[in-house]
């Protein structure tokens, strides 16, 4: 499941006439990227959940996906930026039982996903997410950063916090088997008035369910800001993306 939602407002006014997902990474759309790390990974059935009056756009762009190596592309509509937790629900019919890999479009790697997704096929239960170590604590501030026990386990994510608790971001690949739709409709809007992504991941957090890996090599969040989306450009380049 690959999210390309959002109002952009942090890369205006490079929005203002296009979704961000849309904006060029290098030679070709952000949007691309996210579809090869997923297809790369062994995931040929995709849904890409958009809005805004950009939606379709990526419909002309992307089509049924064949040209991407996508077997099977579905796509949905999110009304309202209702935050990544709702939009996640919308792909509940397409999921079924079940296990789901949800990737927001703006996030791009330099390593593959493969080890990732092979992790998640051989666990059991519960969910997994993938974090990137950042050394400026700056940056972090302005992140979901893990907290862990004992240097190891998972005790929480902390969104933005003034003092991180550790130098482990939690970047935008969420993994989750089919209990996932029992928590989201528990969910409460935060203060922004969104379900928000972390509250369900916490809450695997605290049933004991929730693995991890901390992928090597660069991360970046191309959406986090116009500094960002340069830094993306610039790296990848210089250095490609989604290797093996």
């Amino acid at each position: 499941m690959i999210l390309a939602g959002g109002t952009g407002s942090r890369l205006h006014p490079l929005t203002r006439i296009t979704n961000k997902h849309l904006l060029p990474i290098f030679d070709r759309p952000m949007i691309s990227y996210a579809i090869e790390a997923l297809v790369r990974a062994g995931l040929p059935e995709l849904m890409l959940v958009t809005g805004g009056i950009h939606a379709g756009e990526f419909f002309r762009l992307l089509g049924n996906g064949h040209e991407y190596g996508v077997d099977r592309l579905l796509y949905a509509y999110q009304e309202k930026p209702g935050g990544i937790a709702e939009a996640l629900g919308l792909a509940q019919r397409f999921v079924g039982g079940d296990k789901v890999v949800v990737m927001l479009a703006d996030n791009v790697f330099e390593r593959s996903l493969g080890p990732v997704v092979s992790a998640f096929r051989g666990q059991k239960a519960g969910a997994r997410i993938l974090l990137s170590r950042v050394e400026e604590a700056s940056h972090l501030r302005h992140l979901g950063v893990a907290e862990l026990r004992d240097g190891k386990r998972l005790a929480g994510i902390v969104e933005k916090p003034e003092d991180p608790p550790s130098a482990l971001a939690v970047t935008g690949v969420y993994l989750y088997d089919a209990t996932v739709w029992d928590v989201l409709p528990h969910l409460q809007p935060s203060g922004r008035g969104e379900l928000e992504i972390t509250d369900v991941n916490n809450h695997f957090i605290r049933e004991g369910t929730m693995e991890y890996d901390v992928i090597e090599g660069f991360w970046g969040d191309a959406g986090e800001s116009i500094e960002a989306y340069y830094a993306v450009n610039d790296f990848v380049r210089a250095h490609g993306a989604n290797k093996d």
